[in-house]
């Protein structure tokens, strides 16, 4: 880097899954669009949650549609490998109970899934699950939240309060605000300690 030049922003990759918590998925993209480059992706069933209108005007956000619609041939780029070259840290929030299931277990059905079982896991991964309190307690569930574990991705845990189901308990998702910070705060620690393959 050439001398006085400021430092390359962050380049965060966040992605929403299918749980209601992707309300607040343009709130999350605000958070981090202050201080990083950010690039969206949204799976077909947390479109049902989203308004593309209250997205940044600065971050793409890309769906499934988007995985194949630039590729004609061989030798053409493919998004869901060009998003993880791209990406310094990921972020899955919310993460519902279907596609950590997915990731636990190696699917790959949609562009997020693909980025995941691409994912260069040297680079740092976070997860904020959203789900009602007894799927979060299921069994399954123990057994997924292991596996990526297993895997180098980090727990942003689910928060007990009045559910959108009507249920009160633990399983909603973190807030905007409390992803943002353990997310900004983990790369500047890493920063300080020199670490510039953040």
């Amino acid at each position: 880097m050439p001398v006085g030049a400021a430092p390359r922003k962050p380049r965060i990759l966040l992605a929403t899954s299918g749980s209601v918590a992707a309300v607040k998925f343009a709130n999350l993209c605000h958070c981090f669009s202050e201080w990083a480059e950010v690039r969206a992706v949204a799976t077909s069933s947390s479109l049902h949650f989203i308004d593309r209108t209250t997205i940044p005007k600065d971050v793409i956000l890309y769906t499934d549609d988007d995985e194949w619609s630039s590729w004609k041939k061989l030798g053409d780029s493919v998004l869901h490998i060009e998003l993880r070259k791209w990406a310094d840290i990921m972020v899955i929030a919310p993460l519902s109970a279907n596609t950590l299931g997915k990731i636990a277990g190696g699917l790959c059905d949609n562009l997020l899934t693909c980025i995941v079982r691409a994912w260069d896991y040297s680079k740092p991964f976070f997860v904020a699950p959203a789900m009602n309190t007894f799927m979060w307690k299921n069994p399954f569930t123990e057994r997924h939240l292991i596996t990526i574990d297993e895997l180098g991705i980090s727990l942003i845990p689910p928060v007990t309060k009045r559910l959108a189901c009507g249920d009160y308990g633990n399983g909603a998702m973190a807030e905007p605000s409390t992803i943002y910070s353990t997310v900004r705060l983990f790369y500047e620690s890493k920063a300080q300690q020199g670490n510039d393959d953040v």
